[in-house]
């Protein structure tokens, strides 16, 4: 059962850094729940505002109906209680109902909803699926701005007029107009977040448009260098966020920037340059090859971010 109202997770998750673990696979690509587990608890023992399980670092998108369940409920049993777990719902909008009602099930405090698949979206379509999504559980929705699932600023006031349980925005885009539409339509009813891959390069000028935090795929394998950028984001320091993102962010985007798809398979690989566990990605997500794992250990070092605590004491 969720700990928290909707309107209490809003103002949790709002005011600090979010991150989605990575799902491990064993090499036969099927789930390695305890490494599942283990990397979560491990996640929730730094200040993290959230944690979304079976998410797009995640690869919820390859993860059966059986699976994500597992995933999510592995993650909620996983983490410190002070720490929300939120599941995903993605698909079609019975797929996404049956992702969202399992993740409530298991204990999940919210669902981040990811676009339907394939199909183009009308504003009306896009309503009445994200609607019936919402409608379906008493926990708090996060709808996800991306690809085929481009929200109006009028949808999401409908949105927020039918359902108390919708609480916040996240955009993968970054469309300066769109997004200043959709906060100056909704306000204070929603909270923000910044959901463009690799979102610490672009949280520093997003912060002006109201978004308040972001989720980090980084904070897989480098915690504190993600929660310390954050921090400094928050702040509004212009020069530490420049030196970070020169010290180890951009150089960053350019090794994941050699393949297509590498968002998440540069995230895996970081957690296996720390000395932790996460196996492969499943197709068609393709690992890094053993030059570009090299370079990223390297510039961890380099960069000097390794975490304190990579590998837990036996």
């Amino acid at each position: 059962m969720a700990q928290y109202t909707p309107h209490e997770l809003a103002a949790r998750l709002k005011e600090g850094l979010l991150s989605f673990p990575a799902t491990a696979f064993r090499a036969d690509l099927s789930v390695d729940e305890d490494a599942v587990r283990e990397h979560v608890a491990w996640q929730s023992g730094y200040d993290v505002a959230g944690l979304f399980a079976a998410g797009g670092t995640g690869e919820g998108f390859s993860l059966t109906n059986e699976e994500h369940a597992q995933v999510v409920r592995a993650a909620v049993e996983s983490t410190r209680p002070e720490v929300p777990v939120l599941g995903s719902a993605g698909g079609s909008t019975r797929q996404a109902i049956a992702q969202a009602q399992a993740s409530e099930a298991a204990g999940a405090e919210g669902i981040l909803l990811l676009p339907p698949y394939l199909s183009e979206c009308g504003q009306p379509g896009l309503l009445e699926h994200a609607s019936a999504i919402i409608g379906s559980v008493k926990i708090a929705v996060i709808v996800y701005n991306r690809a085929n699932a481009i929200y109006s600023a009028e949808t999401v006031a409908e949105l927020a007029r039918r359902h108390e349980n919708f609480i916040g925005f996240k955009d993968a885009i970054g469309d300066i107009e769109h997004l200043t539409k959709v906060y100056t339509r909704n306000g204070d009813r929603l909270f923000y977040l910044g959901g463009l891959p690799t979102a610490e390069t672009f949280a520093l000028p997003l912060l002006q448009l109201g978004m308040s935090t972001y989720s980090s795929a980084m904070f897989n394998f480098v915690p504190e260098f993600a929660l310390d950028f954050y921090r400094d984001v928050r702040n509004q320091d212009r020069e530490a966020v420049t030196e970070k993102l020169n010290r180890f962010v951009l150089p960053y985007l350019d090794i994941r920037d050699r393949g297509t798809g590498f968002g998440v398979s540069i995230v895996k690989a970081g957690i296996e340059a720390i000395g932790r566990t996460a196996g492969p990605v499943r197709p068609p997500l393709y690992d890094l090859s053993e030059p570009d794992r090299a370079d990223l250990s390297a510039l961890i070092d380099k960069a000097g971010i390794r975490p304190s605590v990579s590998v837990p004491v036996a």
